[in-house]
């Protein structure tokens, strides 16, 4: 079985734990906009984008697929740029 033989190599073993946190990030959102009762995007969003596009972008480079590395690296840049944004405004307020 095909599945069986794509399981047994690692690196698919590292596209799917990308995709899994990368996955993860809309449940962490909705779970905390439903107690909230409001539309929410936590930190643990970004640093879950964060996580997951890099993974998925080692992935992508052992792949050597352009499609997939320009998508994850340029997602990447945002959720790195969307941190640096929180913690800045966080600084500022505390200062």
């Amino acid at each position: 079985m095909k599945i069986a033989s794509e399981l047994s190599n690692p690196w698919v073993i590292v596209g799917l734990s990308g995709q899994f946190l990368f996955s993860l990030r809309f449940l962490v959102q909705w779970i905390v906009s439903e107690r909230r009762k409001e539309s929410v995007i936590p930190v643990a969003f970004w640093y879950l984008s964060l996580g997951g596009s890099l993974i998925l972008l080692a992935y992508a480079i052992y792949r050597q697929d352009l499609v997939f590395i320009l998508g994850q690296s340029t997602g990447s840049f945002i959720y790195m740029r969307n941190l640096m944004l929180i913690y800045r405004k966080r600084k500022a307020q505390g200062a």
